[in-house]
């Protein structure tokens, strides 16, 4: 209460100051109301609206007024931001651990199941066929097509979802293989991820295209990028190349994996968009 003494003094000061000098009161003084009032002791009943009272709300706060409460009233009135929901990518993870996982247990701890997963073009199994999109001839083989894999991948899930993405990377890699088993010598061996990350590049371009002169060229100079570092990638593995089990010889850059995952990858998102969607 001692503070705000204060400044009611000061105001008594001032009028009391004009008034002295206004003798003869003209018509805006008798027209409108006087525009402060002071009263001995703060009155508690409320005051009705006066025409001035948005005048009064510009006038300076007075030293030593709390600040929080106007600060917390001129927040109340703003809208609170509405956060986009987060979509939580999980799946191209399992798969880039199970890849690894893969290579690890063929390559530190020499597994003997792990050559069974390869795809045999002589006599394959049936499974060999998907099993084969999860192995890698050497380490730069796979870290290439990882990364890769992790770009595109979750560019897929984060559009279709993590069945999408679990769907895209086997039909392609599966897609793939199978042409490679249908082209290639029957002693060719096939190994990686290629075929698949071709098709991930494929769908994660066409669920996003548009015709629009940037996203055709960002996706020139991004395709030609991911084509030049995969076959580079694909060329790593000559360092398997030669006989093994059989005198079976291990496919050095399979370029019709490469291209066939990626049709696989356009024919798949072809066929999607013919489903009818919920209205």
């Amino acid at each position: 209460m001692a503070q705000l003494g204060v400044p009611v003094k000061l105001r008594s000061c001032k009028l009391s100051h004009i008034h002295t000098h206004t003798h003869n009161p003209s018509f805006f003084s008798h027209s409108l109301p006087p525009l402060f009032t002071f009263t001995s002791k703060p009155s508690l009943r409320a005051q009705p609206h006066h025409p001035l009272s948005t005048l009064r709300s510009r006038t300076p706060t007075p030293r030593g007024s709390n600040k929080s409460d106007i600060m917390s009233q001129l927040e109340l009135g703003k809208p609170e931001p509405k956060g986009k929901p987060e979509k939580r990518v999980n799946g191209i993870f399992w798969v880039i651990l199970l890849n690894i996982g893969i290579f690890v247990a063929d390559h530190f701890f020499q597994v003997n199941g792990i050559k069974a997963l390869y795809l045999y073009h002589n006599w394959p199994a049936w499974y060999q066929f998907v099993t084969a999109t999860f192995c890698h001839a050497n380490w730069k083989h796979l870290s290439s097509n990882l990364f890769f894999l992790y770009i595109f991948g979750k560019l897929v899930e984060e559009e279709e979802g993590n069945f999408a993405l679990w769907l895209s990377y086997i039909l392609t890699g599966v897609g793939a293989n199978l042409v490679s088993w249908l082209v290639l010598p029957r002693n060719t061996v096939s190994v990686g991820a290629s075929g698949a990350v071709f098709g991930l590049f494929t769908i994660s371009v066409l669920v996003k295209m548009s015709w629009d002169w940037r996203k055709i060229l960002e996706v020139l100079i991004l395709g030609q990028f991911v084509i030049e570092k995969v076959m580079e990638a694909a060329q790593a593995s000559t360092s398997l190349s030669g006989t093994f089990r059989g005198g079976y010889s291990l496919q050095s850059v399979n370029h019709i994996a490469h291209l066939s995952g990626a049709l696989v990858g356009v024919l798949l998102v072809w066929l999607l968009s013919k489903v009818p969607s919920d209205p």
